[in-house]
């Protein structure tokens, strides 16, 4: 007879997230699916348990509590932004509990409590700033993004690359996560006239944005966006003869050629249709439950910290590439790419890393302390919350 072990699934199905999260609840879905089908956990069958953090912080934090308090589940795997996951891991430490995060962030987190299978700014965001002085020749660099912690450290973060790499950041601009009023961050870049634009804008907002700067006469050629935080699935919803020949940087394109990837692209075809899309945080959720199921079937146990130390152990050949749990700092050694999105709404891989990058929470360029200070500031300035205030 085999016992039952719940995981709960903690994702935006409603609000301006929705598009992006919502593929990444049926890549969980499908894996586990498979881990049941296969058999891969000897003696356990795995029942997910699926919320919806309805892109709003507060229920993320009211839905965490109720997956751990209430449904007794085990592990959870869930959140996008950063603000939804800094507002519920100390709801996990309080717990002494496990969340697995699928998503590229920020950096300046290093908890016990948490495996991250997405980048951190050393693995996706710095290379594409390098790449974008190297190869493409670009010194001007405006930044736009949403107004919360992921765009605001990740610019800190782009800042200090780009002043060490004697180039100049010409602009900076915010916009409250899901707002569709962008002429006025058009007109800054208008003014600015930069010759890179580096995009930290997370949903909808980005359709508006892209609309926008097209009918403002910037085009790709003149002046390419480098998205951090638009995929496959997100340009399903932008006009796709607007945004081909920008870029995007990620650690995972659904256009890479290897064994390990048809496999996946295949299997997901096969249960979800051959229109589906696939994007990064799709597979980094689909690698953290391969290695979430091979640490259970390790260590037999359905405690989250007797599992997430086995998961330390872990490592596999995923269709990104080789990856391994970082010991240390429990984020994924993970592979570099930029892709140049093509008008089928997929993306040529232009530039790949050689070989794997160890995770680096913090960015060389500042001290912990520096960071840790100034994310307090943020947190402070925001009234203890994790986003900018909307204007009323």
């Amino acid at each position: 007879m085999e016992k039952e072990i719940k995981v709960g699934i903690l994702h935006s199905l409603s609000g301006t997230m929705l598009s992006s999260e919502s593929p990444v609840v049926d890549a969980v879905l499908f894996a586990i699916d498979e881990l049941n089908a296969s058999k891969a956990i000897p003696g356990f069958h795995i029942t997910p348990v699926v919320a919806d953090g309805r892109s709003n912080d507060a229920t993320f934090a009211a839905e965490a509590r109720r997956l751990i308090e209430q449904e007794k589940v085990c592990t959870v795997f869930g959140c996008w932004t950063s603000s939804s996951r800094r507002t519920v891991v100390p709801i996990f430490e309080a717990a002494n509990h496990l969340l697995i995060y699928p998503v590229q962030y920020e950096g300046i987190e290093e908890s016990p409590n948490v495996i991250y299978t997405g980048a951190v700014p050393n693995q996706q965001i710095l290379p594409a700033v390098d790449w974008a002085i190297e190869t493409l020749g670009r010194k001007k660099f405006f930044l736009v993004g949403s107004d919360y912690v992921f765009p605001r450290v990740a610019n800190e973060v782009i800042k200090d690359r780009v002043k060490r790499d004697s180039a100049e950041v010409v602009g900076e601009a915010y916009l409250p996560l899901g707002s569709r009023d962008v002429q006025s961050v058009v007109d800054q870049i208008v003014a600015a006239k930069p010759d890179v634009m580096l995009n930290t804008i997370n949903g909808d907002s980005n359709v508006d944005l892209i609309e926008a700067l097209r009918s403002a006469g910037i085009t790709p050629e003149s002046t390419p966006m480098i998205y951090f935080s638009v995929g496959e699935a997100e340009l399903r919803s932008m006009n796709p003869d607007l945004v081909a020949d920008d870029y995007a940087a990620w650690n995972y394109f659904q256009s890479i050629k290897s064994p390990e990837n048809d496999a996946f692209v295949k299997g997901l075809h096969a249960r979800y249709g051959p229109q589906r899309v696939i994007i990064d945080p799709m597979e980094a959720a689909y690698i953290a439950v391969k290695l979430w199921g091979k640490a259970v079937a390790a260590c037999q146990s359905t405690e989250p910290m007797v599992i997430c130390r086995e998961m330390q152990n872990q490592r596999m050949k995923a269709a990104e590439g080789d990856v391994r749990i970082d010991p240390g700092t429990q984020h994924l050694w993970k592979t570099p790419r930029i892709g140049k999105i093509q008008r089928d709404g997929q993306f040529e891989i232009v530039w790949t890393a050689p070989e794997p990058i160890e995770p680096l929470p913090y960015a060389s360029s500042r001290t912990s302390e520096e960071w840790r200070a100034m994310l307090n500031d943020l947190h402070n300035g925001w009234g203890q919350n994790w986003a900018a205030p909307k204007e009323k």
